[in-house]
């Protein structure tokens, strides 16, 4: 699989692996923001990705800032016909405002294959052992 990436800032970093092995590159912030703890924002990365058809793009929290800082990122699916501006949807969970500087690493994009399933609407749907059971019905232990 190719990806082919345009710069739309000359301040913009194109995206890395920062090792070998890494499903995830690291997205980086174009602009200095203060993310006030509880607020909500948008960040710029200053590119744009073309990814190819049969391919999107998920867009994950860093772990590092996510734990230490609970800097989280919000929505993140990116379709292949899309080739805008990659912004990170960032949300500050941490009791402190959190200093994000350009360059600084905020997310990291995962490409993933996937299908387009054929839609069949149905009256009722197929038995499982688990049924409707949801959002705890297992237990804990």
């Amino acid at each position: 699989m190719k990806i082919q990436i345009k710069k739309l800032n000359p301040d913009a970093k194109i995206p890395q692996f920062a090792l070998a092995g890494d499903v995830g590159m690291d997205l980086y912030s174009v602009i200095e923001l203060i993310l006030k703890s509880g607020e909500r924002i948008s960040c710029p990365t200053g590119i744009a990705i073309k990814i190819p058809d049969g391919y999107a793009a998920l867009i994950w929290d860093k772990s590092g800032p996510s734990h230490k800082f609970g800097i989280k990122t919000l929505g993140g699916v990116i379709d292949s016909n899309y080739t805008g501006e990659y912004l990170v949807g960032l949300v500050n969970l941490g009791k402190e405002d959190f200093k994000i500087e350009k360059g600084q690493k905020i997310a990291q994009v995962i490409f993933q294959k996937v299908e387009t399933p054929e839609i069949e609407q149905v009256e009722e749907l197929e038995e499982t052992n688990r049924g409707d059971g949801g959002f705890g019905s297992t237990g804990l232990r």
